[in-house]
C-alpha cells in the first residue's frame, strides 16, 4: 500500500452530525459507484487523477503522531470525533488500515474522546475491550439494500452485506453503540427487488437510523424516475414508523422529504465524561 504524510489530521465539519473528524486514508477500494461523493471532490481537487487512482489507498502513515500533537490543543473543544467521511476506517480486506483505525480509536478514547464510526466493511471483534477502546463510542454499517446485484455494481469492492450486519450485531450484543445509516437509499428503477421492510428487519437490533435519499444521479432524478419524492415521502414514513415501533431513535437526511426532521447531531449521546463541544464554524476540509 503506497504511504502519505499529512502536515494535520483532525479537522472540525459543517456535516449535519459530524464535530471533529479524521480521513487517515486517502482514496478507498470500495469503489462506490453512486456516485461516490468523495471521490469527486478529491479529483475537483486534483487530489486523485481517476477512479483507478481512487480505488488504490494511501495510509497517513504520520497519523499517530499528528494526534499526539493535536489532541492536546482540541480536546476541550472535541464533543466526538467521526470516522470517516472521504474514506473507510475498515475497507474491506485491508488489515493495514483496519489495524491503523484501531490504534486511533484508542488514542482517542485514552483522552477521553468518544468516536462515531460508519463503514461498509466488517468490524473487528477486538472492539469489544471497553478497557482498551472505551464503552461510548457509537459504531455503524452502511446497508442500503439486501440484493447483492445491486452490491456489485454499486458498492463493487465492500463488504457484503450479511458480514456487515454480523459483525455489527456482534458489536450490539457485547454492549456496544451500534447505529445503521441507510443512505444513499436507491429507488426501484435502481433496484427493482428492493424490499425496505426486509432490509429494517435485519437492523432492528440498532440504536438509531438514518436515512438519505439518492443524490448526484440523474437516474433517481425527477425526469428519470417521476415518482422519486413520493417514494422517498413513503420510505421515510415507514422509517419513522419502524423505529417507533422497536424504540429505535432515527433521523431522515435533509431533502429526503419536504418536511425535515431533527439535526441529526441530537440523537447522538452526550456523556458527562466527554467534554462539550467548541465552536462549529466551519474549516477547510483537510485534503
Amino acid at each position: 500500500m503506497q504511504r502519505i504524510t499529512r502536515k494535520s489530521l483532525l479537522y472540525q465539519s459543517g456535516v449535519e452530525y459530524a464535530d471533529y473528524c479524521i480521513n487517515h486514508v486517502e482514496g478507498c477500494s470500495h469503489g462506490c459507484k453512486y456516485p461516490c461523493y468523495a471521490m469527486m471532490m478529491k479529483k475537483r481537487c486534483g487530489v486523485i487523477k481517476d477512479y483507478k487512482d481512487w480505488i488504490k489507498p494511501k495510509i497517513v502513515v504520520n497519523a499517530l503522531e499528528l494526534l499526539d500533537k493535536e489532541i492536546p490543543k482540541l480536546k476541550d473543544k472535541i464533543r466526538v470525533v467521526h470516522l470517516c467521511f472521504t474514506t473507510d476506517p475498515f475497507m474491506y480486506k485491508q488489515k493495514q488500515i483496519s489495524d491503523l483505525t484501531l490504534k486511533i480509536i484508542e488514542r482517542l478514547n485514552q483522552d477521553n474522546i468518544r468516536c462515531t464510526v460508519l463503514t461498509k466493511g466488517v468490524y473487528p471483534r477486538e472492539l469489544i475491550d471497553t478497557k482498551k477502546y472505551g464503552e461510548n463510542n457509537e459504531y455503524a454499517i452502511t446497508l442500503v439494500s439486501l440484493d447483492n446485484k445491486f452490491k456489485n455494481n454499486f458498492e463493487p469492492g465492500s463488504a457484503p452485506y450479511k458480514s456487515r450486519i454480523k459483525s455489527l450485531r456482534y458489536l450490539h450484543d457485547n454492549g456496544l453503540n451500534t447505529w445503521v445509516s441507510m443512505e444513499p437509499y436507491p429507488t426501484p428503477n435502481l433496484s427493482p427487488k428492493q424490499n425496505l421492510s426486509e432490509i429494517l428487519k435485519e437492523v432492528s437490533f440498532v440504536d438509531k437510523i438514518i436515512f438519505g435519499k439518492f443524490n448526484y444521479n440523474v437516474d433517481v432524478s425527477q425526469s428519470v424516475y417521476k415518482e422519486s419524492k413520493k417514494f422517498y415521502e413513503l420510505c421515510a414514513e415507514q422509517v419513522i414508523s419502524f423505529s417507533k415501533k422497536y424504540g429505535i431513535d432515527y433521523h431522515i437526511k435533509n431533502g429526503t422529504r419536504k418536511k425535515d426532521s431533527k439535526k441529526t447531531v441530537k440523537i447522538f449521546k452526550s456523556y458527562p465524561t466527554i467534554n462539550k463541544v467548541g465552536s462549529l464554524e466551519q474549516v477547510k476540509l483537510n485534503i
